[in-house]
Parts: structure tokens; C-alpha cells; sequence
């Protein structure tokens, strides 16, 4: 299968953990991204394929399949998703502890924990951009954007104003 390859100037929106609600909030957040991630947990009923659609028509869209997208479209979601973006490797996928340390890449995107995580390790950038969707205990609710270009790559987490 080959990688996908983007050249781009705005940032890739980083999206995950929505269970089903897609904030308002997070859609004027993720405006004028070039790309977006969604790093699974969509939503395990049948409407919520319309978070990806709704999404999608905002920016050209990637998504891995977490571990409530258990409807008949999520079917088509692979476990995990090899991106090229200004020449940095993305590489996404949902659970981390699914991530394997030998997969070339520059940046591990992953979600599922709702913790927000933004940090380099052995070389690699750990970013998960939390949860947008329902609250989860007590952790707040977030996206977040990644810069990818000849300074560097980085992330910020981006708490949404509710």
C-alpha cells in the first residue's frame, strides 16, 4: 500500500476520542487545516459515520479505527495509518500500547487514553491531542494541530472554549 504524501503550508488538525459528538467548537478549532487526523473512537452507533463526513468536508481526511468503532462502516478503517507530511512520517493509530518501535517514523499520533500528550521520546514525537468529544472524569476537553516543515516538527494541544 502506498503512503500517502502531502506537501503543506497550514497545519494538519488532530482530532480523537470523539464517542459520538462532534463539537462546534472543535470544527471552527480545525478550520483552514490542510489535513485532518481522526485517531479513532468515533462512535459505536451507525450516525456517527457523520463525524468523518462532516470532517472531511473541511480538509482531506485520515482515520484509524479505535476500539468502540464497532458499526458496519467502520469496517473500512485500518488499525493503522502511514502518512508523509512535508517530508516528516506520520504514523497513526489509536491505542499506542498497538504501536510497534521498529515503524519508521518521525511522529507517533494516538489517542484512546483522553490524556493530552505532546513529547519527544527516543527521537520520536508522542502526541496525543486528548479528547474532543464527552468528558471523560475530570480531563479536559481538546484537539490539537501539528506543524510539520524545514524547522521542525511540533504540536500544541488546544483546549476548546466551552
Amino acid at each position: 500500500m502506498s503512503v500517502p504524501i502531502f506537501d503543506i503550508e497550514t497545519p494538519v488538525g488532530v482530532i480523537s476520542d470523539t464517542h459520538g459528538k462532534l463539537r462546534d467548537e472543535a470544527l471552527t478549532m480545525l478550520e483552514g487545516c490542510a489535513l485532518i487526523v481522526h485517531l479513532g473512537d468515533v462512535g459505536g452507533k451507525e450516525e456517527d459515520q457523520a463525524i468523518l463526513e462532516r470532517l472531511g468536508e473541511l480538509a482531506p481526511l485520515y482515520s484509524v479505527r479505535g476500539n468502540i468503532d464497532t458499526p458496519q462502516w467502520a469496517e473500512r478503517l485500518p488499525m493503522t495509518q502511514n502518512l508523509i507530511v512535508n517530508g516528516w512520517r506520520l504514523h497513526l493509530v489509536h491505542n499506542i500500547a498497538d504501536f510497534t518501535s521498529d515503524t519508521p517514523c518521525d511522529a507517533v499520533l494516538h489517542g484512546h487514553s483522553h490524556k493530552p500528550r505532546n513529547e519527544w521520546h527516543d527521537g520520536r514525537l508522542l502526541f496525543n491531542p486528548g479528547s474532543a468529544g464527552k468528558r471523560r472524569f475530570k480531563l479536559p476537553i481538546t484537539l490539537g494541530k501539528l506543524w510539520a516543515g524545514e524547522r521542525g516538527l511540533r504540536g500544541a494541544i488546544l483546549h476548546l472554549p466551552l
